[in-house]
Parts: structure tokens; C-alpha cells; sequence
């Protein structure tokens, strides 16, 4: 008798809980992402050795070549004389014999910055890393028009 009843009661609840949602459940696992922890707020006081400024760079210091690679008659020597009234050290200009895109001043890596004031004292927009054959102890400028 109590095993007509068990079942009786399984049947009833099968009957009660079929259109229900099932009590089990598929769980997966997820990776809980750590936190962001808090950043320390600056304090007046620096934490490390303020980096030392650069020197200025010393215009008079700078060796500067200055070649013409358009049809324009004496435009290298007339960019060298205005390098020169800025203060850069002009040690030659010619003729550049190849092709170049837009006017630009050459640098070797230790004369970046130094490129990048003397394009901005003569109004050149381009500066770019010194290629074969150019020297490597001064800035090269290859005028491929009038400056503006």
C-alpha cells in the first residue's frame, strides 16, 4: 500500500511540475576578471629622479648641407644663406641628382631634434632619417621647390 501511494504521489507531482521549468540547471563556470585596483593619487612629492632637460640645441654647433633637386636656379644657395642668418653652421650647397617627393631635411638619429628646429626655422614640413649617401655628422636639406 505505501508503495501505491509513493507512486501515486510521483504521478501527481510529474503531473504538477511538466509545463514548469526544470529545477536543474546547466552551470557553467565563468573567470571572474580581477578588479581594477585603486591608483595611488599623486602626491606633491615625486616618487622617482626628474629626468634631466635636454640642452638646447645649438644652432651654431650643427653642420647643414643644403642640395637643390629642382629647375630652379640658385634655390640651394639661397636656403643656405637663410640657414645661415638663423644661425645654423652651412658647410656646403648643390645639386641633388635623384628623386625626392617634397623638400626635407635628413637627420641621423642624434641630430632629430636638431632637424626638427631647423625645418621649423626655414617653414619645411617633412624631416626624415638620413639615407645613403648622405653624412651622418650634419642635417642634409633637399629642396624639391621654393620654400614658402
Amino acid at each position: 500500500m505505501l508503495s501505491i501511494v509513493a507512486v501515486a504521489m510521483a504521478a501527481i507531482a510529474f503531473v504538477a511540475t511538466r509545463g514548469g521549468e526544470p529545477t536543474e540547471r546547466e552551470i557553467t563556470t565563468i573567470s571572474v576578471e580581477e578588479t581594477a585596483k585603486p591608483t595611488p593619487t599623486a602626491s606633491a612629492e615625486p616618487t622617482g629622479k626628474p629626468k634631466p632637460a635636454k640642452p638646447p640645441v645649438q644652432r651654431a654647433k650643427v653642420y647643414v648641407e643644403v642640395y637643390n633637386n629642382s629647375g630652379i636656379t640658385r634655390l640651394a644657395g639661397t636656403v643656405a644663406d637663410q640657414a645661415g642668418q638663423a644661425g645654423w653652421q652651412v658647410v656646403g650647397s648643390d645639386n641633388w641628382v635623384g628623386t625626392i617627393p617634397a623638400t626635407t631635411v635628413y637627420f641621423p638619429p642624434r641630430l632629430e631634434r636638431a632637424a626638427k628646429l631647423l625645418a621649423l626655422d626655414l617653414g619645411i614640413e617633412r624631416t626624415m632619417p638620413a639615407v645613403d649617401p648622405m653624412r651622418l655628422d650634419r642635417l642634409t636639406i633637399i629642396l624639391t621647390g621654393p620654400l614658402d
